[in-house]
């Protein structure tokens, strides 16, 4: 079983949710510790997490889920409705890794284990906030169109599909329009060989019947 799924299983399913996305993220910036801080936990992975709720009216939740270094367990740490979203900033330009999410009442700085997860979760999050969102829809900053667009992921992956049947089709029928041409040449020939025989039995004969009376 994946993390993710893990998570989806322990964290969200026993409380009637279903996980939408999710994203592993380290922080950009060191978060700041109270001087009065005692030891912490060890090392953990961090996973951000976007969930809807199985009943109706929909509730919309991003989370904070970590596993600390030694425990299978997945723990809830901080979660905000998708109401209290803000900004979403891609900073595709600055870091492919990169990207910002501004709450109500927290703003923080992620880096996501890789490019392709990291796009796939801010698709998926955009995709939600326009369906699920009230008037007040957060801002996407500096994210690439292709994120923001009506298409999913498996929509683009379907048109890349339709696009190769597409050429290979075509490339049978300019294959298919060749033989054509080819078969109509040999058709030509055959006849012209057939006619070049009647032609040669003719003359035969006649050399034959003037040999005869001579």
């Amino acid at each position: 079983m994946t993390a993710k799924s893990a998570i989806n299983k322990e964290v969200f399913i026993p409380h009637d949710e279903k996980m939408l996305a999710a994203v592993q993220v380290k922080r950009r910036t060191k978060k700041k510790i109270p001087f009065l801080a005692t030891g912490g936990q060890g090392d953990y992975m961090t996973f951000i997490c976007l969930s809807v709720t199985n009943k109706k009216p929909s509730y919309v939740s991003i989370t904070k889920v970590k596993q600390f270094q030694g425990s299978s367990a997945f723990v809830k740490r901080s979660q905000w409705t998708i109401d209290q979203l803000r900004q979403v900033n891609d900073i595709f330009s600055f870091n492919i890794h990169s990207f910002d999410l501004m709450f109500d009442n927290a703003f923080d700085q992620w880096v996501a284990g890789s490019a392709g997860e990291k796009c796939t979760f801010i698709q998926i999050l955009h995709h939600t906030c326009q369906r699920y969102s009230s008037a007040r829809k957060p801002e996407f900053v500096n994210c690439q169109s292709k994120l923001l667009g009506g298409n999913s992921i498996l929509h683009s992956a379907a048109d890349s599909v339709t696009s190769a049947v597409q050429k290979a089709s075509q490339a049978l029928n300019e294959r298919g329009e060749r033989l054509g041409r080819a078969e109509e040449r040999t058709a030509d020939m055959m006849n012209s060989a057939e006619q070049f025989a009647v032609t040669a039995h003719k003359v035969r004969q006649c050399f034959s019947r003037i040999h005869c009376n001579a």
